[in-house]
């Protein structure tokens, strides 16, 4: 550790680039990895708020909420306790003659069901009358008020806004909670046979007689959602890459480090210092290095967190970044093996001459 130190205070210019070459690369995944987990919230908010263990789903709806319809024949043979809620899902343009337009997810809700009686709204109230709605706090954002009356697609109903409701997105659009006789109506099915769109469960083990019906897992029709699963490939794999290209700068810069100062290598093994105490002051190095780099990195992620706008979906989880950082040390050590071995094997005659 005493000649890592030593080391970098006398080339404080080269540590001091590669410092900052691990900062940024520390600061881009901290960023692209709290955007993956914001748009993935904002994929599944409603769902996570329904505290949903299994779903129940029409067999050929492809697994989606959305396409999926069970009739009222199909619900009373579902035999629902008070861990059951039926829902109905529909995609809707909210309309208001001053605010602009929200594409938004209708949900209809059974009020004497559990998801209806846990949504608590954090301004305003529940849903108590019929063509009254509890709207997910984009809305606020956007410019709707309380007692505000908006329409749904070309319907000419007018429905009022009573409460607001945090993290209550599906599909990256805001929540709309209503009734399901709202709902029946905005699918053009009032006197139909159709009761919902899905059952939503609170326990795992949750089955269902009829075979016109299947249920699933929470985390299996998550990963069915719309673009869901590629989009967290997509930065998974942009996160694997920089996290290679962290091992890449490290190794690559310390091996060159290491060749300029192989002679004074050189001349420590010929006064007798092992070949390990090289070794430790190398991996020394690349844990400063690191740490150091990824320590103002997440300070820089902090003022961001900070500064970023609401509306910007970003969620900083503070364990996944803790892991992303063990990763980067990880590397660091990794990186820091080709210029070890260098040392470990070098010859003080052959160096020396």
């Amino acid at each position: 550790m005493y000649l890592a130190l030593k080391e970098i205070r006398h080339e404080k210019l080269r540590y001091a680039l590669i410092v900052a070459m691990i900062v940024l690369i520390t600061y881009l995944i901290f960023i692209l990895s709290s955007l993956a987990t914001g748009l993935a919230g904002e994929n599944t908010e409603a769902i996570d708020s329904w505290d949903a263990k299994s779903i129940v789903l029409n067999r050929d709806a492809n697994v989606n909420l959305s396409q999926s319809n069970i009739t009222k024949d199909q619900l009373k043979k579902a035999n629902l306790t008070k861990k059951q809620s039926l829902i109905g899902l529909a995609p809707v343009v909210v309309k208001h003659s001053d605010r602009k337009k929200e594409s938004a997810q209708f949900v209809g809700l059974n009020k004497n069901q559990y998801i209806a009686k846990n949504l608590t709204p954090y301004s305003g109230r529940k849903v108590r009358h019929n063509h009254e709605v509890v709207v997910d706090q984009q809305f606020k954002l956007d410019g709707y008020k309380l007692g505000d009356q908006v329409k749904f697609n070309s319907s000419s109903t007018k429905y009022k806004i009573v409460g607001f409701v945090k993290d209550s997105k599906l599909n990256v659009a805001p929540a709309v909670y209503g009734s399901l006789k709202n709902w029946r109506a905005l699918r053009n099915i009032p006197g139909g046979q159709l009761a919902g769109s899905a059952i939503i469960s609170k326990t795992a083990n949750f089955k269902v007689s009829d075979k016109a019906l299947k249920t699933y897992s929470n985390s299996y029709v998550i990963s069915k959602l719309p673009g869901y699963s590629a989009e967290n490939t997509t930065f998974g794999f942009m996160i694997g890459f920089l996290m290679v290209i962290s091992l890449v700068i490290i190794a690559v810069f310390l091996y060159i480090l290491t060749i300029q100062a192989l002679p004074t290598y050189a001349v420590l093994r010929a006064q007798g210092i092992p070949s390990a105490v090289l070794v430790k002051n190398i991996i020394s190095q690349s844990l400063i290095l690191m740490a150091a780099g990824i320590a103002m990195g997440a300070v820089f992620t902090l003022i961001t967190a900070n500064l970023i706008p609401f509306g910007v979906p970003m969620a900083f989880n503070v364990p996944f970044l803790s892991i992303m950082a063990v990763g980067l040390l990880l590397m660091g050590l990794i990186g820091a093996a080709i210029p070890a071995r260098k040392i470990a094997t070098v010859d003080p005659v052959q160096v020396i001459g």
